[in-house]
């Protein structure tokens, strides 16, 4: 979910529109034979430089949108536009899927200004930043385990508020997305007859994501791992508690079925 930040006034960006398009040519053009030049080598001053990254935001260039933005921090370190500098540029890193940039300027912001009251947005945007870049299950899971615990961290700092709502509907998303890792990786320990390897996985699904859609699988697969491991008595247990939290589950049938089979004397009530 992306959030915008508050505008300048108009009176001000009208002030300082002719401003602004002179910086932006300054920034992104050269003279005929000359060498390219960049506004790190410009001074201008702070309202001006604003007001250009401000333009180029809306404009949708938020690559350059961004290099303005830590401008303003680099030429006016000490300016009130500065901290707000600070955060837009994470800002627009962001919206430019430059996820890496704007992780470290949030950081900075916190680091600089850790009471500032936008300072849960900056943490907000951090989550963000690790939320987009979640891979597929099929691929190694750090943005992944990231994301988690940044947003998680987002819930735990700033509750009851607006970034602690969206956090916790994305939090649940990427639990069932690290479940799915781990059943991915259970099914093919099973498949591979390393029983116990599979088994691992499949209780932590049961432990750590239990609210996910995979659990009720999960319980099935500690069933079957159980069984072939020759602790029936587990497997009893397991089925158990999928009957009882799942009484109508596809897998419990198939699980009372198994236990029916291999163990008589401890299936599933």
């Amino acid at each position: 979910m992306r959030q915008t930040m508050p505008s300048i006034s108009p009176l001000r960006i009208a002030l300082f529109a002719t401003a602004a398009v002179g910086i932006a040519i300054t920034a992104g053009c050269a003279g005929k034979g000359d060498k390219p030049k960049d506004t790190a080598y410009v001074a201008h001053d702070v309202d001006s430089l604003y007001i250009a990254a401000k333009t180029k935001l809306d404009q949708g260039d938020s690559r350059a949108a961004a290099e303005l933005f830590d401008e303003v921090e680099r030429q006016h370190p000490y300016s009130p536009w500065a901290r707000r500098a600070e955060l837009m540029s994470a800002f627009s890193y962001y919206s430019a899927r430059e996820y890496t940039k704007s992780i470290q300027s949030a950081q900075r912001f916190l680091s600089i200004h850790p009471g500032n009251r936008d300072a849960g947005y900056a943490y907000y945007l951090i989550a963000l930043s690790y939320y987009d870049q979640i891979s597929d299950v099929t691929r190694d899971q750090k943005d992944t385990q990231q994301a988690l615990s940044a947003l998680n961290d987002v819930v735990r700092r700033y509750p009851g508020t607006r970034f602690a709502t969206d956090a916790k509907l994305k939090i649940d998303l990427v639990s069932d997305h690290l479940a799915g890792k781990e059943m991915d990786i259970g099914r093919f320990y099973e498949k591979s007859g390393k029983w116990l390897a599979a088994e691992i996985r499949f209780r932590n699904v049961i432990t750590n994501y239990q609210s996910t859609g995979d659990a009720e699988e999960a319980l099935f697969r500690l069933v079957e791992t159980n069984l072939a491991l020759g602790i029936p008595e587990e497997a009893e247990k397991n089925a158990a508690v999928l009957g009882a939290n799942y009484p109508h589950s596809p897998w419990y049938k198939k699980a009372y079925r198994l236990m029916e089979k291999h163990a008589p004397d401890a299936k599933a009530e």
